[in-house]
């Protein structure tokens, strides 16, 4: 007699393994956004938009009263948009996951308390030992959001402020060249049987391209110089039309100085940006011609820059006017913030949909990498080989 054929196969009847679902619990984050105290320093995280999406989502946003004045947003648009406000910037402080521009100064950092999360710039260039020590002891975990990279393995926020620092760039020379400070009456724009403005930009990265994109809108004559054929490809592609390119070589450099109205330079380095301007080659340069520095928050890339300040942008040296102001974007402290609010954004509410940063670290690489500071230990071995310290590999630390 036939033996009825079983539904199941020979590997289904043997004993499997129990797969258990780990389920990722939403969580409701509170946010606190202190009124920046940094130097001029008039951005703002979030716009009034970004904390309405966020309420909308259950979660809890804290605003420091006047927090977004400078970048022109009130306290009633944020509260009209769900966020609470306060004159209290200990309670503000007392949140349990903190959103600032700028890195925290030591004194507010006494205001944190311990096991906060804390989203900021790290600015290491301008930071103590001390900042990491107190991080320690608050066993704090803290993003750097220069350091957070998208899926393509970019630098959203970086790529963001380098792209307001590029067409900035221009726009302020552009001014500067105005009769009404001093400059030389010179204007862009292309005007009809007028011989075009001379730019010369040093450096094919972000910056540069923003610039000569900005400047050939203007109507200028434009050459941008780099070390990278690679960069000074992709920034011909990006613009959309031929430039003069070339690699930074003296004679041909010199040659574009001597002619140009203005130059800027956006060249960065590994610890300081290189010189590539020297004194004498200033010295050559047009009387009233301009030269922007944008990479002066890295020590600049002509040997006659100097650090000034929103206030007193310019000084003028051997006849040439020299912007040295470190923080351009803050200049425009409204696009500013938008940008930053619109990589902040999706992240928070990230983190809030896999149920807190721990989750969303884990499972996010480009959020990790942002990672310094991980309940108070040290992840980040380029923060740890510039102050001497020591630190664990984040990896380990979360599996």
């Amino acid at each position: 007699m036939n033996q009825p054929s079983s539904p199941f196969t020979k590997e289904q009847l043997l004993p499997q393994e129990e797969m258990i679902e780990v389920e990722r619990k939403k969580g409701k984050l509170f946010i606190g956004i202190p009124k920046e105290t940094s130097y001029q320093e008039k951005r703002v995280c979030l716009t009034p938009d970004a904390v309405a999406a966020l309420t909308a989502h259950g979660h809890r946003v804290l605003i420091e009263a006047n927090a977004g004045i400078g970048a022109s947003y009130t306290d009633n648009e944020y509260s009209e948009a769900g966020a609470e406000i306060t004159n209290d910037t200990t309670k503000v402080f007392g949140c349990p996951i903190i959103l600032k521009v700028e890195p925290p100064s030591i004194e507010e950092l006494k205001h944190i308390n311990p096991q906060t999360v804390l989203i900021s710039a790290l600015q290491l260039k301008t930071q103590s030992k001390g900042y990491f020590q107190e991080l320690a002891k608050k066993r704090i975990t803290a993003i750097g959001f220069e350091f957070i990279r998208d899926a393509d393995g970019a630098y959203p926020a970086v790529r963001a402020l380098s792209e307001i620092a590029g067409t900035a760039a221009v726009l302020i020379a552009s001014e500067l060249m105005s009769n009404a400070i001093g400059g030389s009456g010179l204007m862009m724009g292309n005007i009809s049987g007028v011989p075009p403005v001379e730019v010369v930009i040093i450096g094919a990265g972000t910056v540069g391209e923003f610039a000569a994109r900005s400047a050939v809108g203007l109507g200028a004559n434009v050459k941008v110089f780099d070390n990278s054929i690679t960069k000074l490809r992709c920034l011909q592609t990006n613009v959309g039309r031929p430039l003069y390119t070339s690699t930074i070589q003296p004679k041909n450099l010199i040659k574009a100085l001597r002619r140009c109205d203005v130059v800027i330079g956006a060249v960065r380095g590994k610890n300081r940006s290189p010189i590539i301007v020297s004194k004498t080659m200033v010295e050559r340069m047009k009387s009233g011609s301009i030269i922007i520095d944008v990479s002066i928050d890295m020590g600049g890339c002509f040997e006659t820059s100097e650090v000034t300040t929103h206030d007193n942008p310019i000084i003028t040296k051997h006849g040439v006017i020299h912007y040295g102001v470190p923080n351009i974007p803050s200049k425009y402290a409204k696009t500013s913030s938008i940008s930053i609010s619109n990589i902040f954004t999706p992240y928070l509410l990230q983190i809030g949909e896999e149920g807190g940063i721990e989750n969303a670290v884990r499972f996010d690489r480009g959020l990790k990498n942002g990672l310094y500071f991980y309940h108070g230990i040290l992840t980040s071995k380029s923060v740890a080989d510039w102050f001497d310290l020591s630190y664990r590999d984040i990896n380990l630390l979360i599996l």
